[in-house]
């Protein structure tokens, strides 16, 4: 074993230590023989306890630690403090910038016990409430996840849009005349992105990667065919494709859709495509209406494309409110009052639904009973004062482990709408968890089902369930369930959007807002609502002022 991962061991054992609070000079001395051992000029590998003793910093207690760790691979002592830590936490750890002080407080306090977590807790603003964190901190967290994210190749679209745009600008400033789109997974409008495709037509290749080795947004240019290669400077590798302009649309067609829906398409077609004059006669040779880039995955809606009853998709315009949503009564940032003023002044919204955390989010300053009642007052005072615009009384109550809410029917009954979600235990088996949510959903009072896997997109897998029994069970309880805008969620995923509306399910695209700022992610939420097929009769949020006031009283228990 070499010195570096001897030290880097020493390290994590010193960091437990001060996780779990040991002894602060034993810790400290770990800590200073592993940076000792990281700068030794020779390999302790192979010396005995008696030589590493006289090591500068080492001494008899720490030779024989590593002594242990050279024949076994291991130490026992670290072995049982990684025994009674959560992997997230020790994942946490290894997040260069996040100290063990600051870990300990993130899991003992907020209860967040993975990455994932606390990438979503960062983007909810939570971060701000624990003792030593300011917004600085929670903002420098937040880019040190995003940074060891773009490790593994992966990105989320909301992570990539405003740079891959920026680059879109650049190429049409240097190259005004050349057709250009981006194809591949961003027009798409993926959720998550490996890879950045632009197509460039009527434009030589030579002349294009002249041109972009100087940009000031590409790095790593280099020219391999008619490809151009390079990335951005958040790591996201770059194809742009250089070629004819005759063959402008095929190679845009051919680079959007999946692998399966292009060999679906040119399946149809009797004739050799050449030189189509647009992607439009590419699909009406292949007996197809013209397909959304969105729904070019696979074959989903090529049936409906050749009976010419595509959906006409849910657009951000067709929003006519926002629900789920959390102010300073819980864990957000702004007052109700000022939530409402942005929707109705600045988003030209009708409505809003708030949506604070129920009484068993504790670490999310969930309200009790009390504080229900008192924000209802507040929320018919503000709507007697506010004009052209209505404030919904919700609220997210938790799914208890049983599948019960959290708060009591007499309770609920007092609420306009329920967004019924779970926040614990997600580690439950697929029948136990599916089981869970269905004696949620019957629930007479959950109006819709918030987040129903509790994904976190690169972060944290969703937890297992049965999506037909859940969406059957929607179904046959009037139960609309939540599109959660958040671009680390968008949950429900959109490859069971259709499912849900042949079941004649609603669908309701939520921000999940914990600031102002937050009401924008309903645009994510709309990109993969697109991508399921959602049109705005099916959405929600989609309604009128009067025609949410209806869903909201006929599901209401009389």
């Amino acid at each position: 074993m070499e010195n570096k991962p001897i030290a880097r061991t020493l390290r994590l054992l010193s960091q437990l230590m001060e996780l779990h609070e040991v002894n602060p000079f034993k810790i400290k001395s770990i800590a200073n023989a592993a940076f000792k051992v990281d700068k030794l000029p020779f390999p302790i590998a192979g010396k005995t306890i008696a030589e590493l003793e006289k090591i500068d910093g080492i001494g008899k207690s720490l030779a024989a630690k590593i002594a242990e760790l050279l024949e076994t691979g291991t130490m026992a002592e670290l072995q049982e403090m990684l025994e009674k830590t959560p992997e997230g936490i020790v994942e946490m750890m290894g997040i260069k910038g996040i100290g063990a002080k600051k870990v300990a407080t993130i899991w003992h306090e907020l209860g967040i016990e993975n990455v994932g977590e606390l990438y979503y807790a960062c983007n909810e603003n939570r971060l701000i409430e624990a003792k030593g964190f300011g917004l600085k901190t929670q903002d420098e967290i937040r880019r040190l996840i995003e940074f060891r994210m773009a490790g593994n190749g992966k990105f989320l679209y909301a992570q990539v849009e405003e740079e891959a745009k920026l680059l879109m600008d650049e190429i049409k400033s240097i190259f005004p005349e050349a057709l250009k789109h981006f194809a591949g997974e961003f027009r798409r409008l993926n959720e998550v992105i490996t890879e950045l495709v632009i197509v460039i037509g009527s434009l030589n290749q030579h002349i294009a990667f002249n041109a972009l080795a100087n940009s000031q947004i590409l790095g790593n240019v280099s020219l391999n065919g008619d490809h151009i290669s390079g990335e951005l400077k958040n790591g996201l590798l770059v194809d742009i494709v250089c070629v004819d302009k005759a063959e402008y649309y095929k190679e845009l067609f051919i680079n959007t859709g999946t692998d399966e829906h292009v060999h679906a398409v040119m399946n149809l077609m009797t004739q050799e495509l050449e030189e189509p004059s647009s992607e439009e006669f590419i699909y009406k040779k292949a007996g197809l209406a013209w397909m959304q880039p969105e729904l070019r995955e696979g074959d989903t809606f090529i049936e409906r494309a050749g009976n010419n009853t595509l959906p006409t998709l849910i657009t951000y315009h067709d929003l006519k409110g926002t629900l789920h949503n959390h102010s300073n009564w819980s864990d957000g940032v702004n007052t109700i009052e000022e939530m409402a003023l942005c929707c109705r002044d600045e988003l030209k919204l009708g409505y809003l639904g708030m949506c604070d955390h129920s009484k068993s989010a504790f670490y999310a300053k969930g309200l009790s009973i009390e504080r229900v009642l008192q924000q209802h007052e507040e929320i018919d005072h503000l709507n007697k004062k506010l004009t052209d615009f209505h404030i919904f009384k919700g609220i997210e109550s938790d799914i208890l482990n049983d599948g019960s809410l959290d708060y009591p029917d007499e309770l609920l009954q007092r609420f306009d709408f329920i967004v019924a979600s779970v926040h614990s235990n997600l580690k439950m088996a697929e029948d136990k968890a599916t089981a869970r949510l269905i004696k949620a959903i019957e629930n007479p009072y959950t109006t819709i089902l918030g987040h129903p896997t509790g994904r976190l997109l690169l972060s944290r897998k969703g937890y297992d369930i049965d999506y037909k029994k859940v969406i059957d069970a929607c179904a046959a309880n009037k139960v609309i369930i939540e599109i959660n805008a958040n671009p680390v969620r968008l949950d429900l995923d959109w490859r069971w959007h259709q499912y849900a509306l042949d079941k004649g399910v609603m669908l309701s695209i939520n921000p999940d807002a914990h600031r102002n700022s937050g009401f924008l992610d309903m645009e994510y939420g709309v990109n993969v609502a697109r991508k399921g097929g959602l049109t705005k009769e099916m959405c929600l949020n989609a309604l009128s002022l009067d025609g949410i006031k209806k869903v909201f009283e006929l599901k209401k228990p009389k």
